[in-house]
């Protein structure tokens, strides 16, 4: 598979696991299927598209809408509109780590990647639908 971005190309090639760096593969079509954004790199994330947010507090700004970041011993993959927000189909995907706006995966074989993609499908949708006013712990089921 030949990625489109050479920096991201680049780092998942430099990814030091080869399992990690072939899950990162299959995550990059994942991701660009559920957003419809090219991947791209931030630090050490591989993310999709941006959106805006605007907190009651006052502070605002853009930020990726999709991404994940391949580690060492597990890939972390983020839900910037809150894990809360994806209960039902989260108890559906897997083993998996769940915190506040992120979940944990040790193997991706050992998840279905179809609830995985539309858990990235629906959170990306929700957060690029207009300004983003929750925090990732407010996020809730809908």
């Amino acid at each position: 598979m030949v990625l489109p971005d050479p920096t991201v190309e680049a780092f998942v090639e430099s990814i030091p696991n080869p399992r990690r760096g072939q899950e990162a593969k299959i995550l990059i079509v994942v991701f660009e299927r559920a957003t419809g954004e090219s991947a791209r790199l931030s630090g050490s994330a591989i993310v999709f598209g941006q959106y805006d947010y605007r907190y009651s507090s006052g502070r605002e700004g853009t930020a990726p809408a999709a991404g994940f970041a391949p580690a060492k011993t597990a890939t972390t993959i983020y839900l910037l509109d809150g894990v809360g927000a994806h209960k039902r189909a989260l108890a559906r995907l897997g083993p998996h780590k769940a915190k506040i706006g992120s979940i944990t995966i040790k193997n991706l074989a050992s998840i279905d990647l179809f609830v995985l993609e539309q858990i990235v499908t629906r959170s990306f949708a929700t957060l690029t639908a207009g300004t983003y006013e929750l925090r990732a712990r407010e996020g809730r089921e809908t």
